[in-house]
């Protein structure tokens, strides 16, 4: 979700998003206190949705209180609250306010077909980042899927043919340096799950490719993120019904004793709501800033998950396992300076085409 609206905040053609505030315009810029405060809200609000959609994720996943068996199930249930959330904006816009601009969504089985490559790797980009979470701890779960960028470099080369400059790949040896330690220090602290490390490095694929399939899918929708994110749903939906039947998921919750429980869908749609908010405040947080201090954002956000991870489950972890958690998140930190650094010089150069600047931006 956040690939996507990086995507279409990129300047890649697409619809304006009309749940965002407009940027330019002929207004004078408002006073620099005012600003400050607007981006210290935006910020607070998207660490805030992004760890407490961890954490409930977490509860739901893997509570020994709640002992539900079934991670599809629930990333099902997301999807389907996302997709009824889009479509209840839509037709609360054609009332009238507050959003006036939102587009009309209506299902069109021509551009669900053509969505349906995306789908499919979004479907497994939420089911392993889930089934990661699932299986390692919320301190762990960074690190457990610290990959993507790596892949990127990777699928950047064989996919667009794009090249890394040296300083960027040194930041993505440090991040595979610290992932390694992590894996280390978890199997040394007897924590260590192999089937959580399998899901997390295939979500960080995932990613990777969700990106590079965003980039392709989003003209069949005019640009637009709500379609895309629409369809998406929509489609992930559907394809989760043979996979819950097939991995027997619908036993399981026919045996769970909590599915009549108020308390138990009231933190479902919770987490749904999170769910679908995440890519709001992302967008917002991006559209106050910047993609590179999203970036920087968002690594700072994952050094205090972890610390609140850590404090609330009341482990305690050797100067190693931090150290592997540093390493992972200088790496990233680095990596999004470089890029920064080099994109900024492409967008200054007058004589790089402007298809190559939106490559080197995506």
């Amino acid at each position: 979700r956040t690939g996507i609206l990086r995507m279409a905040l990129g300047g890649d053609g697409g619809a304006a998003d009309p749940l965002l505030p407009a940027e330019g315009g002929g207004g004078r810029r408002a006073p620099f206190l005012l600003r400050a405060l607007r981006i210290a809200v935006v910020v607070c609000l998207y660490w805030f949705t992004s760890i407490a959609m961890v954490f409930l994720n977490k509860y739901l996943l893997d509570s020994p209180s709640l002992r539900l068996d079934a991670p599809l199930f629930v990333t099902f249930f997301q999807c389907a609250l996302t997709a009824t959330l889009c479509l209840g904006l839509s037709l609360g816009a054609a009332c009238g306010p507050p959003c006036p601009g939102l587009p009309a969504l209506r299902l069109d089985p021509k551009v669900s077909r053509s969505v349906l490559p995306l789908s499919v790797v979004f479907i497994g980009m939420v089911t392993s980042n889930n089934l990661c979470l699932k299986h390692v701890g919320v301190a762990f779960y960074n690190v457990g899927r610290s990959l993507t960028t790596v892949f990127n470099v990777l699928l950047s080369y064989l996919l667009l043919k794009q090249t890394t400059s040296l300083y960027a790949l040194l930041a993505c040896g440090v991040i595979i340096g610290g992932f390694w330690l992590g894996v280390d220090q978890e199997g040394a602290e007897g924590t260590l799950s192999w089937t959580g490390i399998f899901f997390g490095i295939l979500a960080s694929l995932c990613v990777s490719l969700n990106a590079i399939y965003t980039k392709k899918v989003l003209p069949v929708v005019d640009g637009s993120i709500w379609h895309l994110t629409f369809y998406n749903n929509i489609n992930a939906c559907v394809l989760f019904f043979p996979l819950m039947m097939l991995l027997g998921e619908f036993r399981t919750l026919y045996h769970f004793d909590k599915l009549g429980n108020p308390s138990f869908w009231g933190m479902m749609t919770l987490g749904g709501v999170f769910g679908f908010a995440i890519g709001y405040v992302t967008g917002l947080q991006i559209k106050f800033t910047s993609p590179l201090t999203h970036n920087v954002s968002g690594t700072a956000k994952a050094c205090a998950q972890t610390v609140l991870a850590v404090i609330y489950f009341e482990e305690t972890k050797s100067f190693l396992w931090w150290t592997s958690n540093l390493m992972v998140l200088g790496g990233s930190f680095a990596y999004t300076w470089v890029k920064g650094l080099e994109m900024r010089k492409v967008q200054e150069d007058p004589n790089v085409k402007s298809s190559e600047r939106n490559e080197t931006g995506v």
